[in-house]
C-alpha cells in the first residue's frame, strides 16, 4: 500500500507522502481526524487500484463531468444527471442505463426532451472521458421522435389572402416582412434585425448579419420583394421592416389571419419552413436550396424537406437532361409490342 500519512494544516487534514515515485499532497476536506483517517484509507486504496488496473478502474462519472465542463462542455442539464450517476465508475455505465436514466429523470417528458436533456449531455460526458482514456466509447440509441406536425408550409392562396388583408390594414411593413421570410428563408429574428445598409436593391441582395450559425448570410431578392421594400423608404441605421420584437410580429400575424379568415400560422411556418418546402418543389436541388436558405445541417434539411418521391423525381429529371438516347415508342420495332415479361413470356 502507498505510504501516505495524515498531515494537518490550518485545521484541515491532508494525505501526504510518496506513491509510484510521485509526491502527493491531497486535501481530504475535513477537520475531523477520524473522518480523515477513513478518507485516507479510501484514497490509498483507489491509488493502488488505479496503479494496478488503470484509469478505467477508478474514474467516476462526476470526475468525467467536471473535466467535460472545464473544457467548455454545455452544463445546463448536467446537475440532474450527476446526481443520478454519482459514485459510479464512468467505465461501468452501459448504453441502456442512459436510456433508463432519461426515463427516471423525465418520466412524463417527450422523447425529444429525453434525448436533448438526458441522453445527449450524458453521452457527451462519457465520450469526453473516452478521449481522456478513462473508458471505452459509447453508442446510445435515441428515443424515437415523431416528426412534428406543428409547422406546415403555406400555399399561394394563403399568402395572397394574408397580403391582401395586411395591405388593406395598411400594414405594409408586415406584408414585406412576411414575404421576405417566405421568399428568402430568413428567421424572424434575422428579418427584424435587417438594417437599411444590409440591403442592396440594385444587386437584388440582402445580407443577414450574425445569423443563428454565426456567419453572415446572403439572400437573393425577388422582383416582388424589391418593389415592396423600395416602397418602405429604407435608410441606414434603421430596421428595414420597422419591427424590433419577434413576438410582436407573431401577434400581428395572428390578428391579420383572423381578419382575413385564414388559418393562423407562425413566422416559421409562413417563412423558413415554406421556403424550404417550396424551394425543393420548384428546383429539386438540395444543395441550391440549402445554400439559398442558409441551412448548415444536411441531416436536418434532408429529414425535414426531402422526401423519397421528390428525390426520385429530381434524379429522374437530371438523367433526362443527360440522356441523349431517348427515342419514341413509335420509332421502336413494332415486334417489340409482342414481348411479354411474365414467367413464361420472357424473350
Amino acid at each position: 500500500m502507498p505510504g501516505l500519512k495524515l498531515k494537518e494544516r490550518g485545521g484541515i487534514y491532508y494525505a501526504s507522502g510518496t506513491f509510484g515515485g510521485k509526491r502527493i499532497r491531497e486535501s481530504l476536506g475535513t477537520s475531523d481526524k477520524r473522518e480523515a483517517e477513513e478518507k485516507l484509507a479510501i484514497y490509498q486504496a483507489r491509488l493502488f487500484k488505479r496503479d494496478t488496473y488503470g484509469e478505467e478502474a477508478v474514474r467516476l462519472f462526476e470526475e468525467a463531468a467536471e473535466a467535460y465542463l472545464l473544457q467548455g462542455g454545455e452544463g445546463r442539464f448536467i446537475p440532474k444527471i450527476l446526481k443520478h450517476f454519482k459514485g459510479r465508475r464512468v467505465a461501468s455505465i452501459k448504453p441502456g442505463e442512459l436510456r433508463q436514466m432519461a426515463l427516471t429523470l423525465y418520466p412524463t417528458a417527450s422523447a425529444a426532451t429525453r434525448n436533448r436533456q438526458a441522453i445527449v449531455p450524458a453521452r457527451a460526458v462519457i465520450r469526453h472521458a473516452h478521449d481522456l482514456g478513462w473508458c471505452a466509447p459509447i453508442e446510445v440509441k435515441m428515443f424515437e421522435v415523431k416528426k412534428s406536425t406543428k409547422h406546415k408550409p403555406v400555399d399561394d392562396e394563403w399568402m395572397a389572402k394574408f397580403l391582401a388583408q395586411s395591405d388593406k390594414d395598411k400594414l405594409y411593413h408586415l406584408s414585406a416582412l412576411v414575404l421576405f421570410m417566405n421568399q428568402t428563408g430568413a428567421r424572424v429574428a434575422e428579418a427584424v434585425n435587417l438594417m437599411g445598409e444590409d440591403v442592396d436593391l440594385g444587386e437584388r441582395i440582402a445580407v443577414l448579419v450574425k445569423t443563428k450559425t454565426e456567419d453572415n448570410s446572403m439572400r437573393g431578392l425577388t422582383t416582388e420583394l424589391i418593389a415592396r421594400i423600395s416602397e418602405l423608404g429604407i435608410s441606414e441605421g434603421k430596421p428595414v421592416f420597422s419591427y424590433t420584437d419577434s413576438k410582436a410580429v407573431n401577434k400581428r400575424i395572428a390578428a391579420v389571419c383572423k381578419r382575413a379568415g385564414i388559418e393562423r400560422r407562425t413566422t416559421h411556418s409562413a417563412g423558413r419552413h415554406s421556403f424550404g418546402t417550396n424551394g425543393m418543389a420548384v428546383s429539386g436541388d438540395i444543395k441550391k436550396v440549402m445554400d439559398a436558405g442558409g441551412w448548415k445541417s444536411a441531416k436536418l434539411f434532408m429529414e425535414t424537406y426531402v422526401h423519397s418521391k421528390e428525390a426520385g423525381r429530381s434524379l429522374a429529371e437530371q438523367f433526362d437532361k443527360k440522356n441523349t438516347r431517348i427515342v419514341s415508342v413509335s420509332a421502336q420495332d413494332k415486334e417489340r409490342k409482342g414481348y411479354h415479361f411474365g414467367k413464361k413470356g420472357i424473350k
